[in-house]
This record gives structure tokens, sequence and C-alpha cells, in this order.
């Protein structure tokens, strides 16, 4: 087999969540393509451009001083890092154009045909997740052979963008391992400087939320051997030191019997290891008689995504969840000694003073460890893209679209008084005596911990978000709607795979 040398780049990401904590977690992403790649005997290197962050031109001068016969994008944050990649993609084919680019994520598997009419530094897309695509590419590539027979790409035919076949999904995710030796994992931490890893125990989701960019990215809900992945999070742990795991999984406890399996063997492996992540109320109060076992096995905090407490706004987004699950999955986290962490998203057209109070006064009585704020923002390839296509947009640089910025106006309130309405809404919740008593005066040293780690980050992000909306963002009056800004819905190309064939052709 021919091979390549090639390079993975992070591109440093414009979110505020990534400036400013000093911890940094691993490219998920490009290490699980890394990982066959090495398999397949290419030389594979990753730059990680996070740390720092590294300046445009530093990014550039390194790749080029690595040589490399194939550049890799890919980024957790699709939509917001499209632009940097861009930029830096631009950048390495001006300077060798010889190179060639290839992009991949969530962004780029929907917003394939724009990227490659405009920008010509890319060379091919792969589209939905990408381990065995990946490896079939750099092998033609490499090989000088022609890509348009290659499922799960897109790439020009006579010039114009062109996309061939969905690639199936991945049924044994245990087939491909994730390539944990292309980095230092000293580098890498959380939890405040705990040594630590991103994984995937599964991929995919079940639900129906219309507004979920991920859902369909992965098409179905699938996920790994329970023994071997509890197996992998021990060696982790024993071989490199790893003390925290962030699970990237949209809702990895779908199957009651796969997850018991899974926190059965990562006991009987007994390693010290911090558990966080995230998953629906439902699940944690379906699985109320194992939530022991979560603590045993290492968990600390659930994201529990709520999006909101207005009935009439969760069956708008089809959340699928209740007020009642949400305050009884909140109560026995509390009572098995795992924080819950409750996101709370705001921005929808119809809100009012009295909606905000409204939802405030709830969270309040839901009586959550922490909270994380959101704003809505549609991506066209949901079905939520319908519902707000008309909505005006304030902001036009997509480097904002990151959940953190206000990026639609509200019918009924300017931009700065919805604003006032988050940081109120978040000062209340975590300053209140209660949540000020748990943070200082908590039993378990871990979560004492925990909790002023989170609360450290958020008084310096806090007023760097209230500062950037005054003086350094610029929105816009009387801006396009969200289509004229995107362009035409994409909803009937959500699932980016199919899942009707079999899996994995081992004769590739």
């Amino acid at each position: 087999m021919s091979t390549f040398r090639i390079l993975l780049v992070n591109v440093p990401h414009p979110s505020i969540g990534s400036r400013i904590p000093d911890d940094h977690l691993p490219p998920l992403g490009l290490l699980a393509v890394g990982g066959p790649l090495v398999d397949d005997g290419h030389a594979v290197r990753l730059l990680d451009a996070e740390f720092g962050p590294m300046p445009l031109a530093d990014i550039v001068r390194e790749a080029l001083a690595w040589s490399p016969d194939a550049v890799l994008f890919g980024h957790s944050g699709s939509t917001s890092g499209h632009p940097v990649i861009s930029e830096v993609a631009a950048a390495i084919a001006a300077a060798r154009p010889d190179i060639t680019i290839v992009y991949g994520g969530v962004y780029p598997t929907y917003h394939w045909r724009e990227i490659l009419a405009e920008e010509p530094s890319v060379t091919a897309i792969v589209r939905g997740e990408g381990e065995e695509t990946t490896r079939r590419l750099m092998a033609a590539l490499a090989a000088g052979l022609p890509i348009h027979d290659i499922a799960g790409i897109a790439c020009r035919s006579r010039g114009e963008p062109v996309a061939t076949r969905p690639a199936s999904v991945i049924r044994d995710l245990d087939a491909y391992r994730v390539g944990w030796d292309l980095i230092d994992h000293a580098r890498y931490s959380y939890w405040g400087g705990l040594r630590a890893v991103v994984v995937q125990f599964s991929r995919g989701c079940p639900h129906l939320c219309n507004y979920c960019g991920q859902r369909g990215f992965w098409t179905r809900w699938r996920h790994r051997d329970p023994v071997l992945f509890a197996r992998e999070l021990a060696r982790l742990h024993r071989e490199h030191g790893v003390r925290v795991v962030n699970f990237a999984d949209e809702n990895p406890t779908v199957s009651k019997k796969a997850w018991h399996t899974f926190l059965e063997a990562l006991i009987a492996e007994d390693v010290d290891l911090i558990l966080v992540g995230s998953t629906r109320a439902d699940d944690i109060v379906r699985d109320a008689d194992i939530l022991p076992l979560y603590k045993k096995a290492g968990w600390q905090r659930f994201l529990l995504g709520m999006e909101n407490t207005d009935e009439a706004t969760l069956k708008l987004i089809r959340k699928g969840g209740a007020t009642s699950t949400d305050r009884e999955a909140i109560r026995l986290l509390r009572e098995n000694g795992i924080l819950s962490m409750a996101t709370w998203v705001v921005g929808f057209e119809e809100e009012t003073d009295a909606d905000h109070w409204r939802g405030l006064r709830q969270l309040l009585s839901y009586d959550p460890d922490q909270i994380q704020m959101l704003y809505v923002t549609p991506h066209r390839w949901t079905p939520y893209f319908r519902l707000a296509s008309e909505r005006s947009v304030i902001q036009t640089d997509r480097r904002r679209w990151d959940y953190k910025h206000q990026v639609l106006a509200t019918r009924h309130m300017p931009a700065w008084r919805v604003l006032l309405w988050f940081k109120f809404t978040e000062f209340v919740v975590q300053s209140r005596p209660k949540a000020l008593a748990r943070v200082l005066f908590h039993p378990d040293r871990g979560l004492r911990h925990a909790m002023r780690w989170y609360t450290q980050m958020g008084r310096r992000v806090w007023p760097f978000e209230i500062w950037n909306f005054f003086v350094r963002d610029r929105r816009i009056a009387n801006g396009p709607s969200v289509a004229q800004f995107w362009g035409a819905p994409q909803d009937e190309e959500e699932q980016s795979m199919t899942a009707s064939r079999a899996g994995r052709d081992r004769a590739a």
C-alpha cells in the first residue's frame, strides 16, 4: 500500500469557552481518524494549535515545515470554527498548492457545496463519521487513484461540487482505535489541571429534538463494547495518568443494559477516575436503582439537556421531556452524590420579560448544582431551521455562531435586555445561598473541588462576555433572515450516512 505523510490540524477556536479556561482537552475527532491512518502505515502527526493559541502564521509555518502530503482539518466547534479553518487552509494551499487538503466534521458534511465552490484550497470533504471513509480516501490519493467512487465524500467533477453516495454507519465502533499515541497526555487537562481525555461510548441519539445539529450527523445510535471500553479507560489511567474522562456522547445511557454492563466493568477495573458527561433527565429517573453504580464507577457530574422550562417551548423544539422529570433527575443525582448541571437556552422569538422571570423561578425550583446558559442557534440541516428561517440575524460573524453569542433578534426584546436576563439568571442560580453553601462546605471533597473550579472559571467568563457584548462584538439592525443568511433548509439531507447496509467492509 502506498502511504502519505498526513498532518492533522486542530485550529484555535475563537469561542469564549476555548479562550478563558487554562485547561485543554484533546481533539477526539482528529485522533479517531488518526489511529486508523497510523495502522494503515501512514506517517501521521497532530498539530494542536489550540495551545497558545497559535497565530495563523505560526500554524502555516509549522505545517509546511513538516512537509506533509495531505493536511486534514476538523473541529468540534464545527460552524464557528469554519472561518478559521478556511483561512488556515487557504494559506497552506497558497504556499504549497501540491498539498492535498481534506476537511471533515459536522459543518462541512452539510455545507460541502459552498465550501467546494468557494474554497479552491479544499480537495475533498469527508461527510459523516470519518474513520473508514478517510482510510479509503487516503489510500486512493496515495496510490494516485480516482476518488469519485469512494462513498461518503464530496469533491469536484469537471470543476463542479459533487457528493458520492453516503457511507454506511460504522456498526462496530471497536473496529477502529483512537490515536492516543499522537498526543502527549501531559499537555491535556480538565477539572482544574487534572490530566484528561475526551471519549465516546456511543454515537447518535434516538430522540427527536428538532434543533439538534448532531442527531442526523451520526444517523443512528450505537455503542461500543462495554467491557472493552472500560478496559480502554483503565489503560489510559494506568499508562498515561488520565484522571478525568469527559464523555462527548449526546446520550450514552440510551441502553440501560449496555450502560449497566459498562459501569460494572469499570468498577471491576478499580481505577480512580472522574467521569463527566451529558445525558437525559428521563434516563437518570429510569436508572434510579443503579445510580449507586454510577457513583461507584466515578461519575461526578451530568449535564442534563433541559433546554428550557416552558412547556410550550419544549413542545416546539420536540424535546420530549417534562419539568417534573427534570426536577426528579436533579434530586436523584444529588441523593447519590453526583452534581447536576442544567442547560437552559434563551433567545426564542416570542420571549418576554415575564417568560424569563418564570423560567428563572422554575430553575430555582429545580435546584441544580450548576447551570450552563446558551443562546438558540439554528443549523440549516435541522428541522428547527424551518421554524427559525424568517427570523432576523443580528450577528453576521459566523465565528460567533457558537451558542454563547446572540445571533438572532427576538420580537419583544432588544439584544441588550436578553443579555441582562441571561447574566442575571446565571448570577442568581450560581450565587443563591444554597448554591454557595455547597461550593464552600460540601462534604464530598471531590465535588467541592469541582464546584469551586467551575465557579472560578465562571468568574472569569462572566465579565468577559459582558465586555465583549458591549465593546467588541458588532451586531446589526435590520439584518437578513436566517434563510437569506444560510440558504435554503437542508433537513431532507439531515441523515449524513445510511444505516441499512452492513457495517465495515474490511476488504477496503
